[in-house]
């Protein structure tokens, strides 16, 4: 059994992995109150271990086996943790709030398919992905953050991680093909003429074709976001601020990707801290973005 220092001891080395690797994220989970924020850095340091796996330089067996053993850890919880803090921690945390764990073995599923190179036909089959890797996190958060009708919020809590997960998959273009990955569906490519094929100067797509192709992308993005906003209404308001700071730092990375489509062929489009910090600051007032 846990003991408090334990506990005391495994959060905060979850909220140190928080604080050093969650570069969006962080500026939202400081809004929280202290249980809420312990409980969320617990599912963020998890998620990012899972992540760390896919990402990894492991081969894909091992990285598989990785997984496999993540979950079967995870199925043990709350309770057998092996004295792992992440997972002390994120035990503690379900022990003690509604968190649907079984949500990260759709997030391992997903990481499962960057592994094995999984490529996606229809825009159907990315939502499915996106669903896995961003709106599973979206369902474990709404286990931190309570909902004032759950049946509504779970949905919409999924959409709005689908709506960051387009996101990032538009901003890392270039950084994912350079891994092998292409997530942009075949069918719009080919409705775009696009191949993504890299070349020593970038993309070999004729650059009107790229521009199409990402507005398009970031077009269907922002209708995600238009029904995952719904979510917040649903919330308390320190909750509802989070979500508000953490979707309103990816939506200003999205509007700044529509208005210049080939920056993300450039660099990796971001924000500066003080303007992560301006949009936390208007969540916590109730102002979004």
């Amino acid at each position: 059994m846990t003991t408090t220092a334990g506990a005391e001891a495994a959060y905060r080395h979850c909220e140190q992995i928080t604080r050093t690797q969650a570069a969006n994220f962080s500026y939202g989970i400081r809004l929280l109150p202290p249980a809420k924020r312990r409980a969320l850095s617990a599912i963020y340091a998890t998620a990012r271990r899972i992540d760390d796996i896919g990402d990894g330089n492991l081969p894909p067996d091992d990285k598989l086996d990785r997984l496999a053993q993540t979950r079967e850890a995870l199925h043990r919880l709350p309770g057998r943790d092996g004295g792992d803090p992440v997972l002390t921690a994120l035990g503690h945390a379900a022990a003690r709030m509604p968190i649907p764990l079984e949500a990260f073995d759709e997030l391992i599923d997903g990481c499962a398919a960057d592994v094995t190179g999984r490529r996606y036909a229809t825009f159907d089959d990315l939502v499915w992905y996106c669903r896995c890797v961003a709106g599973s996190i979206g369902r474990l958060s709404l286990g931190v953050f309570g909902a004032a009708d759950p049946g509504r919020a779970d949905p919409l809590a999924d959409a709005l991680g689908v709506a960051l997960q387009l996101t990032n998959i538009l901003r890392d273009l270039v950084e994912d093909r350079v891994a092998g990955r292409i997530y942009l569906p075949a069918e719009d490519l080919d409705r775009f003429g696009c191949s993504l094929r890299l070349t020593d100067g970038g993309f070999a797509d004729p650059p009107d074709r790229l521009v199409e192709l990402v507005r398009f992308q970031a077009g269907r993005a922002a209708g995600w976001y238009d029904t995952g906003l719904r979510l917040l209404p649903l919330l308390d308001r320190r909750s509802a601020a989070c979500t508000a700071a953490m979707a309103g730092i990816y939506r200003r990375l999205l509007a700044r990707i529509a208005a210049d489509p080939l920056a993300v062929t450039r660099s990796r489009v971001s924000l500066p801290g003080r303007e992560k910090a301006w949009v936390a600051a208007r969540a916590l007032v109730g102002r979004l973005g």
